[in-house]
């Protein structure tokens, strides 16, 4: 039998709660992404899904809720606009520049590449893990030792020493890359060798460019340290959701990003 629509369903879409309710939820998915890929702003997502459950509950009790007196009316455009306010509200703005610090004290010097090795292959070789045979990845790459695909090829195998040598080498690409985002006092007085490993990992997990155009940049870059070591954790979410594996990596990335700075 072909379903059919119910006799009042365009009032039903234009004035009850759970449908206006769907709609806010499915505005909580869609607007984060349009603000990030159209102006690179990463809002946090902690707000988004917290509204989007929110929205679900409201949905389920407005289905017991009477409504044939039709009261949202035109009220569902405000509800929106409303609701993107306040998503607009969580967007970052820049932070004042941080003040120089007096002639009297000396800014510490850039982090040397083996300061920054010793923390940050480490950990990146930990979070991404190691296969020495070559195999195909969930989308057919060839993919070979800590996630590398350039030279993988079928039958290729590496010890664990030709993988490291890999991994490094590429994380250096990777931190240079990165440190094109960087303003000279970042690079110069905010990074330490653990704050820079934290943005480097960030980096290797979701490319340079998302990184570098990244809240987390932009807040380190206008001297907003904590707040930049913050933004890491919102970087947590695979396909819309929440990863608890990328939760650990990013909570563990925002630790070190932290580690020495002054409460």
């Amino acid at each position: 039998m072909k379903p059919r629509l119910i006799p009042d369903a365009r009032r039903v879409a234009l004035r009850a709660y759970s449908m206006w309710a769907n709609y806010l939820g499915l505005a909580c998915l869609i607007f984060p992404e349009i603000l990030f890929i159209g102006w690179h702003i990463d809002t946090n997502p902690r707000l988004w899904w917290g509204l989007g459950l929110g929205l679900l509950l409201a949905s389920t009790i407005g289905r017991l809720i009477d409504q044939r007196g039709g009261r949202l009316k035109s009220s569902g455009a405000v509800m929106i606009a409303a609701l993107l306010l306040m998503g607009m509200s969580q967007a970052p703005a820049p932070s004042p520049p941080d003040p120089a610090p007096p002639a009297t004290v000396a800014a510490p010097g850039p982090v040397t590449l083996a300061e920054f090795e010793a923390i940050g292959v480490p950990l990146i070789a930990k979070w991404e893990g190691k296969r020495n045979a070559a195999y195909r990845d969930l989308v057919g790459v060839w993919t070979i030792c800590y996630g590398h695909t350039r030279s993988a090829r079928p039958g290729m195998r590496l010890s664990d020493a030709q993988c490291l040598d890999l991994l490094r080498a590429e994380v250096v690409e990777y931190r240079e890359g990165l440190h094109r985002y960087f303003s000279q006092t970042t690079r110069r007085a905010r990074l330490t060798p653990a704050r820079d490993a934290a943005y480097v990992s960030l980096a290797y997990n979701v490319g340079i460019s998302g990184a570098g155009k990244s809240t987390a940049v932009r807040r380190l870059n206008a001297g907003d340290i904590a707040g930049g070591c913050e933004a890491l954790t919102w970087w947590n979410k695979a396909g819309g959701r929440v990863v608890r594996g990328l939760a650990r990596r990013r909570a563990e990335e925002s630790a070190l990003c932290l580690r020495g700075l002054a409460a």
